[in-house]
């Protein structure tokens, strides 16, 4: 614990320093999209911090130990994601300039309200919002699990203290930096995560699989793939790909791009950069899968794998390494939900706009309450694959919807199209979800975005059909 204790005062050192010399967040453009003047390295380095650190990687890790090599699926699909959003990242970032756009919801709100629906503006922000913040309390959920499962060995405490002290450390970092603030402990976090996959993953890895060759004392589901079933393994490609294109998270990191120019380039490194991580991480699951009989929680492979290949000294650091990427990919997703929450619900707005530091302020303390949320839904379902799972699934729901405003600049017309498409497919998706988690027998849970994609898709295109009939 001494060590553990070490590397936190040198991590908050290093945390207190870059943030006091760097993050003035005095306005809410540098609060919300770093001044729309991001380079292309520390782009690169969050977008990859958010999609392989933290919770990802406990998750990818625990989802290995789970599943085998089902977890790499997800990796290639978001590959191929990200070369799906390098077409369009450049006119997002234009768009973004030209209109103010801060988020995801917000592009789809000016996309489909207009001034002579108010009504109707109401019930769609509100829709759009809400759905993205229900399902970004999945991702923030699966931080605080993970911070909660490495604090609960490191200082030999209770899972439930361990995530109320996650939740605070979160809540406090991201209601003071912004994003900002997120991309520096991105960055660092990042470089942490290098250094760890290098001399302790890697070598890890190769030590308890034999150089890979004990990989063929596992099932045979778990190395082809085919653990949660063929359907999961095809569909991931084909539905959870664009989903990439409508993660609120990525959004935010083009919409902060200094031009169009760097929100391409961003998008075409971050899909190359992210997939051997998406290999490495299951194989630790997989790993420990061979060298540990009994059974364990899921959520515990990280902290037992750094545990067997590192002594305490090195211990210390890898363990506040994972708390620190969890951490960062903790403050981005509360930025996020706090920002949408706040921002995006443009129907409801009366009278003249909030001022800057009202709505700063509002921000923050919207921060704090979804903090608390999203803690009560880790303490109530602590699984983090599940958790990941569905929060990065569900989101394909926006993908027809968001294709469709990005292809066509009258979209607005096919405004109740696009609610029903939404709506639609987030109750398909919830409903296939429950199904499978009380009846795992007869569906697979996590491949409920399955049917929510194609539902969603089926009503939109239904929609679109209508309208031209009776045009």
């Amino acid at each position: 614990m001494d060590w553990i204790i070490f590397w936190i005062v040198i991590y908050l050192v290093v945390i207190i320093y870059f943030t006091l010399k760097h993050v003035k967040s005095s306005d809410v453009e540098g609060y919300l999209v770093n001044n729309r003047n991001t380079r292309t390295l520390p782009l690169v380095f969050t977008t990859l911090a958010t999609f392989v650190g933290g919770g990802t990687s406990i998750g990818l890790m625990a989802m290995g130990y789970e599943s085998g090599f089902a977890a790499v699926g997800i990796g290639v699909a978001y590959v191929i994601g990200f070369f799906i959003l390098s077409r369009y990242a450049g006119q997002i970032n234009r768009i973004g300039a030209e209109k103010s756009l801060y988020s995801l919801p917000g592009f789809l709100n000016r996309s489909y309200t207009d001034s002579k629906h108010p009504n109707y503006s109401k019930v769609f922000s509100s829709v759009v919002s809400g759905v993205n913040i229900f399902i970004f309390f999945f991702l923030l959920a699966a931080q605080f699990v993970g911070m909660a499962s490495l604090l609960k060995f490191a200082f030999d405490i209770g899972f439930q203290s361990a995530a109320v002290i996650s939740c605070l450390i979160v809540i406090f970092y991201t209601a003071f930096a912004g994003l900002k603030g997120v991309i520096i402990t991105d960055t660092i976090q990042f470089i942490v995560i290098l250094l760890m996959i290098v001399f302790i993953f890697i070598p890890g890895v190769y030590t308890d699989t034999g150089g890979l060759q004990k990989l063929n004392e596992l099932p045979a589901e778990m190395l082809n793939g085919t653990f949660y079933g063929i359907v999961f393994l095809i569909g991931l490609p084909l539905f959870l790909a664009p989903s990439v294109m409508v993660r609120m998270d990525i959004w935010q990191r083009i919409l902060a791009a200094k031009d169009h120019k760097v929100a391409k380039r961003v998008s075409i490194i971050s899909g190359l950069g992210m997939l051997p991580f998406y290999i490495l991480f299951p194989l630790v699951g997989m790993a420990i899968r061979l060298v540990i009989t009994e059974e364990i929680a899921p959520r515990d492979v990280a902290y037992l794998f750094l545990d067997r290949h590192t002594g305490t000294f090195v211990l210390g650091f890898a363990v506040v390494g994972l708390l620190s990427a969890l951490m960062s990919s903790g403050d981005s997703f509360l930025n996020l939900i706090s920002i949408s929450a706040v921002k995006d619900f443009v129907g409801w707005k009366k009278g003249k706009e909030m001022s800057q530091a009202a709505m700063h302020n509002k921000i923050r303390i919207v921060a704090i309450v979804f903090g608390v949320v999203a803690l009560f839904m880790a303490l109530s379902f602590p699984k983090i694959v599940d958790l990941m799972v569905v929060g990065l699934a569900t989101i394909v729901i926006f993908v027809p919807v968001t294709f469709f405003a990005l292809i066509r600049k009258d979209v607005h017309k096919f405004r109740v199209a696009a609610l029903s498409s939404i709506i639609v497919g987030f109750f398909v998706n919830l409903f296939f979800f429950v199904w499978g988690i009380t009846s795992p027998e007869q569906f697979e849970p996590k491949a409920s975005f399955i049917p929510a994609f194609l539902a969603a898709l089926g009503v939109l295109l239904v929609g679109v059909f209508i309208f031209h009939r009776k045009e």
